[in-house]
């Protein structure tokens, strides 16, 4: 039986008000039962990593959850970022979704011998490793309590060692990086006497004042996170944001400070190592928006001499259309195959899509030293997406992506000819997945430069390898004279394995495999002699697999769990699926209650809506909504919710569209004879939080509903939300439409909302959950709302992830399960 912990002073007050029969106002948190806790609480597998060279594997494992004392951390929340003061780390990860994971174990393995070495983590909290160009290095960050420091470890032997006199200042990322190769790190250090930071006494020193003179221009929702309210807020982020640049020798430890301390965002070194390429933010700052839309300056600084060449001064960039980019030079970056040319691109329509001309984009190049005319080397009918450089300098591959389509391209060019006509390599749809051919495989250049893998003339591929019957993954060998392919390896249909790299033996390469009853494991293949696939039906090259790493199963009884792949149509005919699992000791003919799990996506084409996503072949692990199965629940997981059509205009029916989704899967699932109709629960988070409010509110289909971090309120997020891209003032009848907050009172169905405290992804803020149980409330509804202290948008902490599962558990024993 489970019990709701109440504490005495809470019970008291409530008692005294006369609401205990809605429940406590406080209480403790709460624990699911013992063997849901078990394995919620299991270590996740480690993530792998090969070296440059091809020489060593380095698994990754990351702590489960950080207890809520951590996640409760005192902070700052400064433009969009959110730091702990204490000791200048980052709270939330560079998206603002939750406390950055400390990695709990890093483990060398030798690809040739096998040999595993564990190393030695120091006290604190280490962030993920980064090598050095040749493998021979790693370094990482490590917060401890009052600093976050520079380690540095020796890939031979394992061994780690801490970079005296540095501390870093990792507020705005690329805090740390090699340079030039595998000898030298460019770091950003908390200024040298620096002086304490700016106080107020804790007094308002003034009110918030913001002004708009008239000038009209969209602003989306989607940048106002944590902006700053006050002057005070404008000192600390001055202050806590300046960093000084400096090189570490990574052999001897030594520092060297480079140029003046300065608020720099984003920093790049050039492949020669001298270079880099800067964006220092200047004020005056924005109240409006976060800092990656502040004014800001981009230069390259010379490390051998100190001077600094100013490229651009941007403006701030508070009026950019939704779905746009600003105006002016954008995406700086080096060419990875010179020593110092900068790459980079100016937007021909202002920046906005639904401005008509002949070309989007130009694309520029400027070379060392920085001070003459760029020259024009494209320009792109629909958005310029970068380049793909080769070792070769007349091979690159230049992409571009049309967003009114969902179209991307793909062209091979050479930048040196730009009058040349490139070929195109690629022109289809960027939703398309049974056709997607996959991504280009990199290696690093001894500068460290990341160049696309060739040999002759050819060039490798990596891709998911989607299918009706779910993803293969492959490694394909396209030939760049006569672009062809050719299948290198396909996952078999027993397992899912990816293609993780190649080590320096030729003919080998690594995989990362698992299967439904195997945890993930690292293979070491060999190709051979071209065979035919009789499984597949295909052709590919015989790869003779050896295991190199023994990762044993962490929880063996989810090894129980049942699931199937599922395929089924919409009634207007587009093509749905979903994955269908079953609890432990199931047995077939067998109806149970069930918990659908979804999360809506659009699509411009009916084609690409239905094409199947995922694997039912790896290594089943429990997220929290999953844990139900241990409780004896069916999981109706990630059914197809598609939205199709123009993107101008597909959420004109998207609640048809909702509706259509959700009687196609539970339709299907009963008519397999699983699941029971009269027992069915919905649940979502984020955008999924929306679908599941609204099934709620107008079908019938479900029992009962737990919408987590969800916006119920489109009208406070009113230009645009997913990819609606009018305003509220072109498209009232959508946002109304699709906000269950102006239907609550037709909530009668039990809905539980939860929600972080401090959810400061855009449009998800907590009082959207707030609201919208007020809403019900005051309609008569049954509702229940449990807001988790100092959680963002995803939830982090130990305690809050028990008191979810308890939640839910609680919530669909009682309304769906046991309904009467």
């Amino acid at each position: 039986m489970l019990i709701r912990r109440t504490s005495l002073a809470a019970a008291v007050a409530v008692a005294a008000l006369g609401l205990l029969a809605t429940g406590p106002a406080f209480a403790d948190y709460a624990k699911p039962p013992e063997h849901l806790l078990k394995v919620l609480k299991a270590p996740p597998p480690p993530a792998p990593n090969i070296d440059p060279s091809g020489q060593r594997l380095l698994l990754t494992t990351a702590q489960t959850y950080p207890s809520i004392t951590r996640v409760a951390q005192p902070y700052l929340k400064l433009a969009g970022v959110r730091l702990e003061p204490k000791n200048r780390s980052r709270h939330d990860t560079p998206g603002g979704y939750g406390i950055p994971a400390c990695v709990a174990d890093f483990t060398l393995v030798e690809i040739v011998s096998g040999k595993s070495t564990k190393v030695n983590l120091p006290q604190g909290c280490a962030g993920g490793a980064q090598w050095s160009a040749d493998g021979s290095r790693f370094a990482f960050q490590n917060a401890v309590d009052t600093s976050v420091q520079l380690w540095v470890g020796d890939t031979a032997t394992g061994q780690v060692k801490q970079v005296p006199n540095v501390q870093l200042n990792p507020i705005f990322g690329s805090t740390v990086q090699w340079l030039g190769g595998s000898h030298n790190l460019l770091v950003k250090l908390v200024p040298a006497n620096q002086g304490p930071a700016p106080s107020n006494g804790g007094t308002p020193t003034g009110p918030d004042a913001q002004e708009s003179l008239g000038i009209s221009g969209e602003s989306s929702t989607y940048e106002a996170r944590d902006t700053l309210t006050s002057v005070h807020d404008e000192k600390l982020f001055a202050y806590y944001g300046a960093s000084q640049l400096a090189v570490v020798d990574a052999a001897a430890g030594s520092v060297r400070p480079v140029g003046q301390p300065a608020l720099y965002n984003d920093v790049n070194a050039a492949p020669d190592g001298v270079h880099v390429l800067t964006e220092t933010l200047k004020a005056p700052f924005s109240h409006a928006v976060t800092y990656q839309r502040f004014a800001n300056d981009v230069a390259v600084l010379d490390l051998a001499n100190g001077r600094n060449t100013v490229l651009a001064s941007l403006p701030l960039a508070d009026r950019v259309p939704v779905h746009g980019v600003p105006e002016g030079p954008r995406g700086y970056d080096w060419r990875s195959t010179d020593p110092a040319t900068l790459v980079y691109a100016e937007a021909l329509d202002k920046g906005d899509w639904k401005v008509s001309v002949p070309h989007r984009d130009r694309v520029l190049m400027l070379k060392a030293p920085f001070t003459g005319k760029p020259v024009e080397i494209a320009r792109t009918a629909q958005r310029f997406e970068g380049f793909a450089w080769s070792a070769d300098p007349a091979v690159s591959f230049q992409f571009e992506n049309d967003e009114n389509r969902h179209w991307m391209q793909a062209r091979i060019v050479d930048v040196d000819q730009p009058k040349k006509e490139g070929r195109l390599l690629w022109d289809m749809s960027s939703d398309e997945l049974y056709g997607n051919p996959g991504n280009l495989v990199f290696k690093r250049l001894p500068s460290g430069a990341p160049v696309v893998r060739q040999e002759g003339t050819t060039v490798f591929l990596r891709g998911q390898g989607a299918s009706p019957q779910g993803d293969r993954p492959f490694l394909d060998a396209l030939d760049l004279a006569t672009l062809k392919t050719e299948r290198l390896f396909r996952s078999d249909v027993d397992a899912y394995e990816q293609f993780l790299g190649f080590s320096n033996t030729p003919g080998r390469f690594l995989t990362w495999h698992q299967s439904v009853m195997d945890p993930p494991n690292a293979f070491v293949r060999l190709l051979g002699e071209r065979i035919n696939d009789a499984k597949a039906g295909e052709a590919q090259f015989e790869s003779r697999p050896t295991a190199l790493t023994k990762l044993v199963d962490p929880t063996p009884e989810v090894r129980q769990i049942q699931k199937r792949l599922v395929t089924y149509k919409r009634a207007d005919g587009v093509d749905l699926s979903f994955t269908l699992y079953t609890p432990p000791g199931y047995k077939e003919g067998q109806r149970v209650p069930a918990i659908l799990y979804a999360y809506p996506a659009d699509f411009a084409n009916a084609a690409q809506a239905g094409q199947v996503s995922g694997s039912q072949k790896t290594f089943t692990r429990l997220q929290p909504y999953r844990l139900m199965l241990l409780a004896g629940y069916a999981i109706i997981d990630n059914a197809s919710f598609p939205i199709v059509g123009d993107p101008k205009n597909a959420y004109d029916t998207y609640l048809e569209q909702l509706e259509a989704d959700a009687k196609a899967a539970v339709d299907k699932a009963v008519e397999l004879g699983v699941v029971d109709r009269n027992r069915i629960g919905v649940t979502g988070h984020s955008h999924g939080g929306l679908m599941t409010a609204n099934l709620i509110a107008h079908t019938n289909l479900f029992k009962a509903g737990v919408a987590t971090s969800g916006s119920y309120n489109k009208t406070f997020t009113p230009f645009g939300f997913q990819n609606e891209r009018r305003s509220v003032w072109q498209a009232q009848d959508v946002y109304l439409k699709a906000s269950p907050f102006f239907y609550a009172d037709k909530i009668k169905l039990p809905l539980l909302l939860v929600h972080g405290e401090d959810d400061a992804n855009p449009g998800t803020e907590p009082f959207q959950s707030r609201k919208l149980y007020q809403a019900i409330r005051g309609n008569g509804g049954t509702t229940r709302l449990v807001m988790l202290p100092n959680e963002p948008h995803w939830y982090t902490a130990l305690e809050s992830n028990e008191q979810l599962v308890y939640e839910m558990l609680n919530w669909f024993d009682t309304y769906v399960k046991n309904a009467k």
